[in-house]
């Protein structure tokens, strides 16, 4: 089973180790070509396969040091489906590393020394060729290679994954989800877009208004995509129930900016508090909306059903 660190392991959970290092969001075809050469150099070198990633994204940290929030990219995935993809493809471990300004400010030398000789015992290590590291991005590759024949690790750094010409990289998939282009970012991500979490108590409007919901807590403020969408939920029964999304705000009735996962499961009432489930994104219906009253609300609501069962009955029908 793979173990999770937030931050360095102690003394005694160190042990050598293969290593790649990166934020990993939405562990795409790219991110998967990585960690497979990783998983395979810790098994010819009898190591642990290791992970360190980054919670802020340190693009995140530096926008709110700044207070330009605009400079903070959107999140494709939340920490347990990143966890869960990494743990799919091998890994053995991840260091959830606390991006904050004393981390941000090490030194190349200081990164080398503190985090991956003494704190990682790191023995190969494989990174993107445009890796930075250290205090104002200043460490490159060819700087982390020279470091390794001086600490006795070895550095591979890999080639950019293309596909159809285009480099498949997080910010292109978070481009495919804010257009609502779920089947290019199934290509790029090699599975169909998905957001997990456990079901947790709403304000039970839906029920009241004829459509009750499941709410899953996004965590983090900036999603890559908001809007409504028709889904599909897993781990509820032993096939999927199909449904309709909205993901975002809830403009009508609620002002205090959160964000939430709401899912109506068609011709569903069983009680699913406290369940793990993943949502899968199908097609995106629309964009949020903020409308005048709750009549309003419902009648769009009403709109968007129909519009996902018919999607669902065309896709019966194809079969």
């Amino acid at each position: 089973m793979m173990k999770v660190f937030r931050g360095i392991p102690n003394a005694e959970a160190r042990t050598p180790c293969a290593l790649t290092i990166g934020n990993f969001d939405g562990v795409h075809r790219g991110h998967k070509a990585l960690l497979t050469r990783v998983h395979n150099a810790a098994i010819r070198l009898k190591v642990a396969a290791v992970v360190m990633t980054f919670e802020p994204h340190p693009r995140e940290f530096f926008a709110n040091s700044s207070g330009d929030f605009s400079r903070a990219p959107s999140r494709i995935a939340n920490l347990r489906d990143k966890l869960q993809s990494l743990a799919d493809v091998g890994i053995d471990r991840v260091v959830v590393e606390h991006f904050n300004a004393p981390f941000a400010n090490l030194t190349p030398q200081e990164f080398t020394e503190k985090i991956l000789v003494q704190g990682l015992h790191v023995k190969w290590l494989m990174v993107g060729e445009d890796f930075r590291y250290g205090a104002k991005r200043a460490g490159d590759v060819s700087m982390l290679a020279e470091a390794g024949k001086k600490y006795g690790f070895e550095v591979e750094a890999l080639s950019a994954v293309t596909f159809g010409g285009t480099r498949i990289s997080s910010s292109e998939v978070r481009a495919a989800l804010a257009q609502g282009d779920f089947s290019y970012a199934k290509q790029l991500l090699g599975h169909a877009y998905a957001i997990s979490g456990h079901v947790i108590h709403g304000q039970k409007l839906g029920r009241t208004l004829g459509f009750p919901t499941l709410n899953l807590r996004i965590a983090h403020k900036r999603p890559s995509l908001s809007g409504i969408f028709i889904v599909q939920v897993h781990g509820l029964n032993d096939k999927p129930l199909p449904g309709v999304a909205s993901l975002g705000v809830r403009p009508t009735i609620d002002d205090s900016g959160r964000v939430l996962l709401e899912v109506h499961i068609f011709d569903f009432s069983q009680a699913c508090y406290g369940a793990l489930v993943q949502v899968e994104f199908l097609e995106k219906i629309r964009e949020e909306e903020k409308y005048p009253d709750l009549p309003a609300l419902v009648h769009a609501i009403t709109d968007d059903a129909m519009h996902a069962r018919a999607y669902f009955q065309r896709q019966a029908n194809a079969m």
